[in-house]
Protein backbone atom coordinates (compact mmCIF):
# COMPACT_ATOMS: atom_id res chain seq x y z
CA UNK A 1 0.00 0.00 0.00
CA UNK A 2 1.52 3.43 -0.67
CA UNK A 3 1.03 6.60 0.86
CA UNK A 4 2.59 9.82 1.58
CA UNK A 5 5.11 8.83 3.47
CA UNK A 6 6.34 6.44 1.31
CA UNK A 7 7.25 9.20 -1.28
CA UNK A 8 9.64 11.88 1.29
CA UNK A 9 11.76 13.69 -1.02
CA UNK A 10 13.80 16.31 1.16
CA UNK A 11 14.30 18.45 -2.15
CA UNK A 12 10.55 18.47 -3.28
CA UNK A 13 9.45 19.34 0.40
CA UNK A 14 11.85 22.38 0.29
CA UNK A 15 10.57 23.64 -3.04
CA UNK A 16 7.65 23.15 -2.11
CA UNK A 17 7.48 24.61 1.35
CA UNK A 18 9.52 27.41 -0.21
CA UNK A 19 6.86 28.47 -2.56
CA UNK A 20 4.48 28.31 -0.08
CA UNK A 21 6.10 30.88 2.16
CA UNK A 22 6.52 33.39 -1.05
CA UNK A 23 3.13 33.60 -1.75
CA UNK A 24 1.54 33.43 1.63
CA UNK A 25 3.00 35.30 4.39
CA UNK A 26 1.67 38.73 4.86
CA UNK A 27 4.58 40.98 5.23
CA UNK A 28 6.71 39.11 2.78
CA UNK A 29 4.63 41.17 0.11
CA UNK A 30 5.61 44.57 2.17
CA UNK A 31 9.67 44.09 2.35
CA UNK A 32 12.30 43.63 -0.49
CA UNK A 33 14.95 41.02 -1.05
CA UNK A 34 17.10 42.81 -3.05
CA UNK A 35 20.32 41.77 -1.27
CA UNK A 36 19.37 38.22 -0.48
CA UNK A 37 22.37 35.82 -1.62
CA UNK A 38 23.71 32.46 -0.37
CA UNK A 39 22.49 31.91 2.89
CA UNK A 40 24.45 29.19 4.61
CA UNK A 41 24.04 29.30 8.25
CA UNK A 42 22.83 31.17 10.84
CA UNK A 43 25.12 34.03 11.22
CA UNK A 44 26.22 34.72 7.62
CA UNK A 45 25.72 38.33 6.89
CA UNK A 46 24.32 40.18 3.95
CA UNK A 47 26.40 43.20 2.82
CA UNK A 48 23.94 46.16 1.84
CA UNK A 49 25.52 49.16 -0.28
CA UNK A 50 23.56 51.85 -0.37
CA UNK A 51 24.63 54.56 -3.08
CA UNK A 52 26.34 58.40 -1.66
CA UNK A 53 24.19 61.13 -2.54
CA UNK A 54 24.66 63.51 -5.50
CA UNK A 55 24.95 67.56 -4.85
CA UNK A 56 23.29 69.49 -8.07
CA UNK A 57 25.36 72.77 -8.32
CA UNK A 58 24.50 75.93 -10.78
CA UNK A 59 27.20 76.41 -13.98
CA UNK A 60 28.67 80.13 -13.15
CA UNK A 61 31.78 79.27 -15.36
CA UNK A 62 33.53 76.95 -17.41
CA UNK A 63 34.77 74.93 -14.57
CA UNK A 64 33.18 71.85 -12.88
CA UNK A 65 34.03 70.39 -9.78
CA UNK A 66 33.92 66.95 -9.25
CA UNK A 67 32.65 65.40 -5.38
CA UNK A 68 33.83 62.50 -4.25
CA UNK A 69 30.92 59.98 -3.76
CA UNK A 70 31.62 57.50 -1.02
CA UNK A 71 28.72 55.10 -0.72
CA UNK A 72 28.11 53.65 2.63
CA UNK A 73 27.51 49.92 4.24
CA UNK A 74 25.77 48.37 6.19
CA UNK A 75 25.34 44.17 7.45
CA UNK A 76 22.64 42.23 7.35
CA UNK A 77 22.78 39.42 9.65
CA UNK A 78 21.03 36.33 9.14
CA UNK A 79 20.33 36.09 12.91
CA UNK A 80 16.90 34.20 13.46
CA UNK A 81 16.97 30.53 13.60
CA UNK A 82 13.75 28.63 13.42
CA UNK A 83 13.87 24.46 13.10
CA UNK A 84 10.39 22.12 12.96
CA UNK A 85 10.80 18.22 13.56
CA UNK A 86 8.18 15.44 14.10
CA UNK A 87 7.95 11.87 14.18
CA UNK A 88 5.98 10.08 11.91
CA UNK A 89 5.11 6.50 12.86
CA UNK A 90 5.06 3.45 11.04
CA UNK A 91 1.33 2.30 11.92
CA UNK A 92 0.35 6.06 10.59
CA UNK A 93 2.46 5.69 7.49
CA UNK A 94 0.26 2.31 7.20
CA UNK A 95 -3.27 4.09 7.81
CA UNK A 96 -2.72 7.42 5.87
CA UNK A 97 -5.05 7.41 3.32
CA UNK A 98 -4.86 11.10 2.66
CA UNK A 99 -2.35 13.68 1.89
CA UNK A 100 -0.21 13.99 4.35
CA UNK A 101 2.68 15.41 2.65
CA UNK A 102 0.78 18.52 1.74
CA UNK A 103 -0.98 18.64 5.17
CA UNK A 104 2.13 18.85 7.08
CA UNK A 105 3.98 21.22 4.78
CA UNK A 106 1.13 23.49 5.35
CA UNK A 107 0.95 23.03 8.70
CA UNK A 108 4.50 24.33 8.63
CA UNK A 109 4.08 27.28 6.61
CA UNK A 110 1.47 28.71 9.51
CA UNK A 111 3.79 27.77 12.02
CA UNK A 112 7.12 29.58 10.34
CA UNK A 113 5.05 32.51 8.79
CA UNK A 114 3.00 33.35 12.03
CA UNK A 115 6.93 33.77 13.75
CA UNK A 116 8.04 35.49 10.94
CA UNK A 117 5.40 37.96 10.48
CA UNK A 118 5.42 38.78 13.64
CA UNK A 119 9.02 39.05 13.31
CA UNK A 120 9.18 41.69 10.59
CA UNK A 121 6.40 43.67 12.04
CA UNK A 122 8.31 43.98 14.79
CA UNK A 123 11.09 46.61 12.46
CA UNK A 124 7.97 49.27 13.87
CA UNK A 125 10.44 50.10 16.42
CA UNK A 126 12.66 51.99 14.08
CA UNK A 127 9.82 54.33 12.38
CA UNK A 128 10.92 58.14 12.85
CA UNK A 129 9.27 59.92 15.90
CA UNK A 130 7.98 62.73 12.74
CA UNK A 131 6.09 59.27 10.89
CA UNK A 132 4.13 58.11 13.86
CA UNK A 133 0.20 59.29 13.79
CA UNK A 134 -0.69 59.42 17.94
CA UNK A 135 1.37 58.40 21.06
CA UNK A 136 1.50 56.77 23.84
CA UNK A 137 0.18 59.63 25.99
CA UNK A 138 -2.36 60.41 23.24
CA UNK A 139 -3.68 57.69 21.33
CA UNK A 140 -5.61 57.50 18.11
CA UNK A 141 -9.33 56.07 18.99
CA UNK A 142 -11.06 55.40 15.47
CA UNK A 143 -14.27 54.56 14.65
CA UNK A 144 -16.15 53.88 11.31
CA UNK A 145 -16.71 57.98 10.98
CA UNK A 146 -12.78 58.77 11.84
CA UNK A 147 -10.67 56.27 10.61
CA UNK A 148 -10.92 57.66 6.91
CA UNK A 149 -9.27 60.99 7.93
CA UNK A 150 -6.14 59.22 10.38
CA UNK A 151 -5.48 57.17 7.44
CA UNK A 152 -4.70 59.74 5.31
CA UNK A 153 -3.09 61.28 8.21
CA UNK A 154 -0.79 57.89 8.04
CA UNK A 155 -0.23 58.44 3.65
CA UNK A 156 0.97 61.90 4.15
CA UNK A 157 3.97 60.99 6.76
CA UNK A 158 5.01 58.23 3.79
CA UNK A 159 4.60 61.20 1.04
CA UNK A 160 6.20 64.04 3.17
CA UNK A 161 9.28 61.48 3.96
CA UNK A 162 9.34 61.16 0.02
CA UNK A 163 8.82 57.44 -0.08
CA UNK A 164 6.65 57.42 -2.57
CA UNK A 165 8.12 59.52 -4.91
CA UNK A 166 10.14 56.84 -6.62
CA UNK A 167 6.45 55.45 -7.98
CA UNK A 168 6.72 52.83 -4.63
CA UNK A 169 3.26 51.96 -3.69
CA UNK A 170 2.26 52.12 -0.49
CA UNK A 171 1.21 49.74 1.86
CA UNK A 172 -0.64 49.47 5.11
CA UNK A 173 -0.55 46.55 7.49
CA UNK A 174 -3.55 46.37 10.25
CA UNK A 175 -5.36 43.67 12.70
CA UNK A 176 -9.10 42.61 12.58
CA UNK A 177 -9.90 45.01 14.94
CA UNK A 178 -9.12 48.12 12.87
CA UNK A 179 -10.49 45.53 10.08
CA UNK A 180 -13.67 46.09 11.51
CA UNK A 181 -13.93 49.84 11.56
CA UNK A 182 -12.29 49.83 7.82
CA UNK A 183 -15.04 48.52 6.21
CA UNK A 184 -17.80 50.32 7.85
CA UNK A 185 -15.90 53.13 6.11
CA UNK A 186 -17.68 54.59 2.88
CA UNK A 187 -14.08 56.01 1.57
CA UNK A 188 -12.55 51.88 1.72
CA UNK A 189 -12.24 50.77 -1.64
CA UNK A 190 -13.02 46.73 -1.71
CA UNK A 191 -10.71 44.72 -3.29
CA UNK A 192 -13.84 43.75 -5.79
CA UNK A 193 -13.65 47.41 -6.54
CA UNK A 194 -9.97 47.82 -7.49
CA UNK A 195 -10.13 47.98 -10.94
CA UNK A 196 -6.82 50.81 -11.85
CA UNK A 197 -3.77 48.03 -11.02
CA UNK A 198 -3.48 44.60 -9.03
CA UNK A 199 -3.28 44.65 -5.11
CA UNK A 200 -0.55 42.57 -3.09
CA UNK A 201 -1.67 39.25 -3.07
CA UNK A 202 -3.59 38.88 -0.05
CA UNK A 203 -4.88 42.84 0.36
CA UNK A 204 -8.57 43.33 1.20
CA UNK A 205 -8.59 46.81 -0.58
CA UNK A 206 -7.67 50.22 -0.64
CA UNK A 207 -8.00 53.03 1.57
CA UNK A 208 -5.53 56.63 1.38
CA UNK A 209 -3.65 55.22 -1.94
CA UNK A 210 -2.60 52.38 0.71
CA UNK A 211 -2.64 48.71 -0.46
CA UNK A 212 -4.73 46.86 3.04
CA UNK A 213 -3.26 43.49 4.57
CA UNK A 214 -4.71 41.93 7.38
CA UNK A 215 -2.31 40.48 10.10
CA UNK A 216 -3.45 38.83 12.93
CA UNK A 217 0.15 39.12 14.61
CA UNK A 218 -0.81 42.57 15.28
CA UNK A 219 -2.37 42.42 18.77
CA UNK A 220 -3.02 45.13 21.84
CA UNK A 221 -0.69 45.66 24.54
CA UNK A 222 -2.23 47.61 27.92
CA UNK A 223 -5.00 49.01 25.68
CA UNK A 224 -2.87 50.08 22.93
CA UNK A 225 -2.25 48.85 19.20
CA UNK A 226 -0.15 50.02 16.13
CA UNK A 227 -0.66 49.92 12.62
CA UNK A 228 2.21 49.94 10.34
CA UNK A 229 2.18 51.20 6.93
CA UNK A 230 5.34 51.70 4.55
CA UNK A 231 6.91 50.93 1.06
CA UNK A 232 8.85 48.07 0.18
CA UNK A 233 11.63 50.01 -0.06
CA UNK A 234 12.11 50.56 3.86
CA UNK A 235 12.82 46.86 5.14
CA UNK A 236 15.31 44.46 3.69
CA UNK A 237 14.53 40.53 4.22
CA UNK A 238 17.09 37.55 3.69
CA UNK A 239 16.07 33.74 4.32
CA UNK A 240 16.55 30.46 3.17
CA UNK A 241 14.97 26.90 4.28
CA UNK A 242 18.59 25.71 4.75
CA UNK A 243 17.67 22.10 4.84
CA UNK A 244 14.79 19.51 5.28
CA UNK A 245 16.13 16.12 6.17
CA UNK A 246 14.25 12.44 7.38
CA UNK A 247 16.06 9.74 9.65
CA UNK A 248 15.15 7.13 10.71
CA UNK A 249 14.42 6.44 14.71
CA UNK A 250 16.57 4.58 16.82
CA UNK A 251 14.77 4.34 19.39
CA UNK A 252 11.30 3.46 17.90
CA UNK A 253 9.20 2.50 14.45
CA UNK A 254 9.25 5.79 13.24
CA UNK A 255 10.67 8.46 10.75
CA UNK A 256 11.97 11.79 11.64
CA UNK A 257 11.42 14.53 9.58
CA UNK A 258 13.15 18.51 10.47
CA UNK A 259 13.65 21.17 9.05
CA UNK A 260 15.82 24.74 9.01
CA UNK A 261 14.61 27.95 8.51
CA UNK A 262 17.11 31.06 8.57
CA UNK A 263 16.53 34.51 7.78
CA UNK A 264 16.87 38.21 8.71
CA UNK A 265 15.36 41.71 8.08
CA UNK A 266 16.98 44.91 8.59
CA UNK A 267 15.33 48.55 8.50
CA UNK A 268 17.35 50.48 5.43
CA UNK A 269 15.20 53.47 5.11
CA UNK A 270 13.65 54.03 7.82
CA UNK A 271 11.73 57.63 6.17
CA UNK A 272 9.95 55.36 4.03
CA UNK A 273 8.14 53.77 7.14
CA UNK A 274 5.08 55.04 9.11
CA UNK A 275 3.00 53.88 12.29
CA UNK A 276 -0.31 54.91 14.11
CA UNK A 277 -0.66 54.20 17.64
CA UNK A 278 -4.48 53.39 18.44
CA UNK A 279 -6.29 52.42 21.63
CA UNK A 280 -8.69 49.91 21.58
CA UNK A 281 -10.19 50.90 25.33
CA UNK A 282 -13.32 52.87 25.25
CA UNK A 283 -12.23 56.13 27.63
CA UNK A 284 -10.00 54.21 29.63
CA UNK A 285 -6.39 55.48 30.17
CA UNK A 286 -3.23 53.48 28.35
CA UNK A 287 -0.18 52.96 30.58
CA UNK A 288 2.36 51.88 27.75
CA UNK A 289 2.92 51.51 24.16
CA UNK A 290 4.77 48.18 23.27
CA UNK A 291 8.92 49.37 22.20
CA UNK A 292 10.22 46.36 21.84
CA UNK A 293 10.23 43.73 19.06
CA UNK A 294 8.06 40.87 19.56
CA UNK A 295 9.70 37.46 20.39
CA UNK A 296 9.18 34.94 18.04
CA UNK A 297 6.14 33.21 19.39
CA UNK A 298 2.79 33.57 18.08
CA UNK A 299 0.75 34.30 21.20
CA UNK A 300 3.43 36.96 22.10
CA UNK A 301 1.86 40.65 22.04
CA UNK A 302 4.49 42.95 19.49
Amino acid sequence: MTNSYDVFIPEIWSKKLVNMLDKNCVMLQCVNRNWEGEIAAQGDTVKIISPAAVSVSTLSSSDISYSELEPTSTDLVIDQQKFFAFKINDVAKVQANTNILEAHLESARKAIEEVQDAYLLGQHTNVPSGNIVGSTDSPVSLNKSTIYGYFVELAMKLKNSNAVSNGQRPWVVINPLVESYLLQSSEFIGAHKVADETLREGAIGRIAGMDVLVSTNLTAASNLLYVLAGTNEAITFASQLAKIETLRDKDSFSDLVRGLYLYGAKTVVPNALAKMVITTANGSEPTSVPTEAPSETPSTTP
